[in-house]
Order: C-alpha cells, then structure tokens, then sequence
C-alpha cells in the first residue's frame, strides 16, 4: 500500500477483535479498509494490495481478505479491472449522515417511541424468566403426553396434504374447529358451531385482533380492577382507553354506561379467584345488549376447578349474546403451543377470519390438525382430568405450608380452590413490589399483586403459582418466600 502501511492497518484490526471478538473477521477487515478510504490513508484510485499479499501479511486466510474486497466493491469504495488489481474508487462514497432534525436523542432509541409505545415498555409486566417455583400461571408442561402428542403430529406429517404447511386461512384448520365446537359444548356449555370458532396464536393476538375488528381509537373498555396486565397492555397500544371497574367476592361489579368493551374473566378472576355470581353476569349481558357493548369472556383456565362443578361459560347464559369467547391451550397444555380460539357471533365470523389472514399470515395447520385428533380420541380429557387432581394436591400442599409457617388469614379472602395459582393477601403498607425483588434475587419467581391495579387504590399481596412446581419441590422456596416477608414486615401487623 502506498499511503497506509500493513503495520497501521494490523494495529486498527487487532483493535476491533479485542473490542468485537465475535465480528466476522472479514467484516473487521473491510470496516478497517472502509474507514482509511474515509479518513485519506488510502486516497482516491490507490492501488490495493494483492488478497493473497494482504492475506499472508496480516496472518488471515485469503478467502477472509477477498470477502473484504468484494464487499468493497459492491458497496462503490473500490473497483477491479482485470489483469491489474484492485483499486480504490475514483468518487468515494459518502457516509450517510443523518439531519439534525432526526438525530438520536438523549435517552437513546426509547427517545425515538411511540408515546403508546413508550407505555408499553415503561410499564411492562414480563418477566425474563418464565419456569420455576412459584411462577404464575404456568402449568406442568413436564406432565403433557408429549410423544403422544408427536406421534400424532408426525404421522399427520406424512399423511395430509403440502397445504397443511402453509398459511393457515380460514381462522385455522377446519378438523380442529369441529373438534372444538364439540369440545366447549360439551365441558363449558357454550353455545357455538364450528363455524364461528377462530384459531389464534396465542390470548393476546386474540384480544388484539378483537381490538382491531370491533374497536377504534380512543373507544372505552370496562377492565377489572385487579385485572391481567396483558389484556391491558394490548387494549392501551391499540389506542383503547382503560376503565378500571372494581372487583369483589362476586366478581366484577357493572356500573353506568357500558362502553364498547368489556373485558372479564367471570370463571375464575384473575389475579384474585373470585367467580363472577349469576347476578353480576345477567347485569353484565343486560349493560352489554341495551348499551351495544362486546363483551369478552377470557375463559384462561377453568378446566381446573377442585370442588363441586365446573361453572358454565357467561356466553352460554342467554341467546344471541354480544358475547366473545376467548380459551387457550396454554394452559391445558403448555404456552409454547401459541395456539388460542375465540368462539364469535356468526355475524362476525368472516369478517374475523378475513381480518385474521390479512393482519397475521397465521400458520402451525399441522398441529392444528394434530390437536383436533388429540382431542377426538379423548386424549385431551383425560390429561386435564388427570392435571385437575395433580394440581389439586399441589394447591392443598401449598396451603398447608402458608397455614403450618404463616398461620391463618394469608390466602386471599376471594379465593376459590381453582385455577393454577393463588393470592397470598400482605398487610397494608407493605411494598409487594420490593419483596417480590429481595424473594427473586434467591432464584424464587413470584408476583407482585399491587402491579394488577390501574388505579392509586392498591391491594398488596404475592401471587404464587403451585402448578409447576411438584410437592417435594416446594418446601425449600416456600421457605425463602416467608424469610422475606417476615424481614420486611417489621413493625407492620401480621394477617390472623
């Protein structure tokens, strides 16, 4: 090289593999060459050394050194001519830079988000770690039949038609609509044919497609007071304003006006376990059809219900209710599924599966196909039944644990013996928030109840999930839980 030397050149390359040792050597090499073009080591029309000279020089493979140069080349810093080399172009390109007006801002690429955007992610509720003692909400995927569930799934591989791997039209595969049509008819007394059944990926595609459907921005939803942080997070991106509407022992209460949703989980509420009575629910459809409201039943997890019956879907209660069912195999089954169902009037039915394909390109027909023989051959009901008393023992274990180490008065008031998790009720002026952080920094996953409210009004408490976690397994957590309550209580008087 005639105005940048290899020793200069060898000393910027070993700078950037020590500063990126996991950059592709070749992209080291051109970024190092790029920027002596720019700063005028390598002026204008300079000769490039040979690849193979360049190569044995700097102690690099010579295909490392012509990937540079080739990269060189297409991006217009260099240009070859046969039989001479390698040259620098005559007209360097400039880097773009970018207008003072755009320029990233203090704060760095949060400064450049969407005001709904920027909600979302300040007031965000995931959490990284999303297995382990007292996880909520999360089933024992250890327990699912899988090979069963794979047999099935490979052998429909084989089998069924190319189309079966494409995207899924239609809402889904029809064979699993019919399968569930049965399904919910027969164990959640709702009133559907296959043809008002939707297959989503996943709760929150779910709500967010109802969203888009039958919603506009700056349309109102009645949400519960707690209430899941995930349909909230949904609701608020999509430009719908939240109505908190409290929650007691007989569910969510329905004052005023009914807006133009109403989002519920009557079965079995979530955070706090109380199942809306039939008087709320006959309020809730009376508001709902006299004041045009689309009522949305997140039924998330009622198969798992431990004493007397199941209770029956709200949108089975009256004919032609303005009601959409919304269910999930995350549960039942596992959350990596990402597979959900809505059950919709029939007079919005296409609309929804027209919506669906055009907005999401829906795919997983194989495993649709899959589950519906799953549940055909009674494979389906007969996990849940055996989940319903696995999990049943585990809750009744757990609750001896609160009572043998923190007496009476620590569960939750509202509780209803269902579900995958329960509420341990804190005194007031405890910080949740705090103590779900000191109990997580010793590898234990629970959940702060205050973060479920919109409102100032808070409840503290701790929501722990028992599901996952297998009896042997929770003496040793459950032990850390209550060495942290008891050392941030203090002074704070103790439930009795």
């Amino acid at each position: 090289m005639r105005s940048i030397s290899v020793d200069l050149l060898e000393q910027k390359l070993s700078a950037e593999r020590l500063a990126r040792p996991d950059a592709p050597l070749n992209r080291l090499v051109y970024e190092c060459l790029r920027a002596a073009i720019h700063d005028g080591s390598l002026p204008a029309a300079t000769r490039l050394p040979p690849s193979r000279d360049l190569a044995v020089q700097l102690g690099l493979s010579r295909n490392t050194v012509m990937h540079a140069y080739e990269q060189l080349m297409a991006e217009g810093y260099a240009r070859g001519l046969t039989g001479s080399g390698t040259y620098v172009a005559e007209r360097i390109p400039e880097l773009p830079v970018l207008p003072t007006s755009v320029r990233p801002q203090k704060g760095g690429a949060a400064a450049r988000l969407s005001r709904r955007g920027r909600k979302v992610v300040q007031d965000a509720l995931a959490q990284t770690r999303q297995w382990g003692a007292f996880m909520p909400g999360v089933p024992d995927i250890t327990q699912v039949p899988h090979r069963k569930l794979a047999q099935i799934t490979a052998r429909l591989e084989r089998s069924l038609p190319p189309a079966t791997l494409s995207y899924a039209a239609g809402g889904g595969h029809p064979a699993l609509h019919h399968s569930l049509a049965v399904y919910l008819r027969q164990a959640r007394s709702v009133v559907c044919e296959p043809g008002q059944i939707v297959v989503t990926e996943g709760v929150h595609q779910a709500i967010d497609l109802i969203t888009r459907v039958l919603g506009d921005p700056g349309d109102t939803a009645w949400v519960e007071e707690p209430g899941y942080w995930g349909t909230r997070s949904v609701l608020a991106i999509n430009g719908i304003r939240l109505k908190p509407m409290p929650v007691d022992a007989e569910g969510m209460r329905a004052t005023g006006t009914a807006p133009r949703f109403a989002f519920v989980t009557p079965s079995h509420q979530y955070p706090l376990g109380a199942v809306m009575s039939m008087a709320r629910r006959l309020d809730l459809l009376g508001h709902a059809s006299r004041d045009g409201t689309w009522v949305v039943e997140d039924d998330y997890d009622s198969e798992f219900r431990f004493s007397g019956q199941p209770i029956p879907s709200l949108q089975g209660l009256l004919p032609d209710a303005p009601v959409i069912y919304v269910g999930t195999f995350s549960k039942t089954l596992y959350p990596g599924l990402r597979i959900a169902y809505m059950v919709v009037p029939p007079s919005v039915a296409a609309a929804f599966r027209t919506a669906q394909s055009e907005l999401y390109r829906g795919g997983h027909m194989l495993m649709h196909a899959a589950l519906a023989e799953f549940i055909d051959t009674g494979l389906y009901a007969a996990h849940i039944r055996k989940m319903r008393l696995v999990y049943a023992a585990r809750r009744a274990f757990l609750i001896g644990l609160v009572l043998q180490w923190l007496g009476p008065g620590w569960v939750h008031e509202y509780d209803t013996g269902a579900g995958l998790h329960l509420v341990l009720s804190l005194p007031d002026g405890c910080d949740d928030v705090a103590l779900t952080e000191a109990i997580g920094e010793q590898g234990v996953l629970v959940r702060p109840l205050s973060r479920y409210y919109l409102g100032k009004k808070r409840s503290s408490g701790l929501l722990l999930g028992f599901a996952s976690v297998p009896q042997e397994q929770m003496l040793a957590p459950f032990e850390v839980v209550v060495r942290c309550i008891r050392g941030a209580l203090g002074g704070i008087a103790i439930p009795t």
